[in-house]
């Protein structure tokens, strides 16, 4: 079993590295001193994300869709399996996309670190609880997930990584971890991609109405990026193979989020409410006794903090 440490690995892949939390997680690991591969085919992260680490040494790139057979130059003793279409409108465009990456993407990163003999993590999510009717939400409740709805391509991806993640490490011995992200945010996201935060941010800036769906009381739980990577990291030098969730346990309902935002905008921007998308979950918080207990995380960045930070970069930016 790989008992490396953080900052100990000698060479990370990262499937999905493009991406919003996959390019953090790839810069944090080079900052580490970490040598990093990241495998992205752009279907939904961007090469921009990844432009201040082009140049640095030992990172290098690899396009190619994970859904594939995909090959790297160097063996890897960390794979972290970040591939994945995860916003909605990104999995409403792309379903098949999205159930290949969580199936066969998932099987072909497992192989890899099979190969390897490389410690395993997947990134898996909140959404595997759907709508529940449990909260918060903790590792050992199975979920009230619909199969066939909008949602499920995404849902069920992750549900299916999970298992086949199980039956990987049960049948073949590979060492593998499973970490659930709860909404995690910050710079990086797009500003059309149909989550929250950056939604309600875009809008802010820009003067237009924040629409808020439904009512406006659905409840998230909002966890900084920084604070994301460093649970993720901290489960990957762990021998536990979880799942473990990684989020904020403070609420927020999606109306206060929407009024925080205009006050640190500083935006007059109203709130308009829209309809909810079908099968819109009316909670979501993490229980986080296990990260705590295990790995000794939790977050740190309050949401003000961190809020006025992904602001900050989207004013910067011209990401909206």
């Amino acid at each position: 079993m790989t008992t490396a440490s953080p900052g100990k690995w000698e060479h990370a892949v990262v499937t999905g590295g493009g991406g919003f939390v996959g390019s953090h997680l790839c810069a944090a690991l080079l900052a580490e001193g970490t040598a990093v591969t990241c495998v992205d085919d752009f279907s939904t992260g961007r090469r921009e994300n990844l432009a201040p680490l082009l140049d640095r040494p030992g990172f290098q790139l690899v396009r190619a869709n994970v859904a594939e057979e995909f090959t790297v130059e160097r063996r890897p003793d960390l794979v972290l399996h970040f591939a994945s279409p995860a916003s909605p409108t990104d999995y409403l465009r792309l379903p098949l996309h999205t159930l290949d990456t969580g199936s066969l993407g998932t099987r072909n990163a497992l192989n890899l670190a099979h190969r390897s003999d490389a410690r395993f993590v997947l990134a898996s999510t909140s959404e595997v609880y759907g709508d529940p009717q449990q909260n918060p939400q903790n590792e050992r409740y199975w979920g009230h997930v619909n199969p066939v709805g909008p949602r499920s391509v995404y849902d069920e991806a992750k549900r299916f990584g999970e298992a086949l993640t199980t039956a990987h490490a049960d049948a073949k011995g590979t060492d593998t971890a499973i970490v659930r992200l709860f909404n995690t945010y910050g710079p990086r996201m797009r500003g059309h991609d149909g989550r929250a935060v950056p939604t309600f941010v875009r809008q802010a800036l820009d003067g237009e109405p924040l629409t808020v769906t439904g009512d406006g009381n659905q409840t998230r739980s909002l966890c900084y990026v920084d604070d994301t990577v460093r649970g993720i990291l901290a489960a990957a030098a762990h021998e536990m193979r979880g799942p473990v969730n990684i989020g904020n346990p403070t609420e927020i309902t999606m109306l206060e989020l929407a009024r925080l935002v205009i006050e640190l905008t500083g935006s007059r921007s109203e709130i308009r409410f829209i309809a909810r998308p079908t099968d819109d979950p009316a909670v979501r918080c993490p229980d986080i006794t296990l990260a705590r207990d295990k790995l000794g995380w939790e977050p740190e960045v309050a949401a003000r903090e961190g809020l006025g930070r992904t602001i900050d970069w989207f004013r910067a930016t011209a990401e909206r």
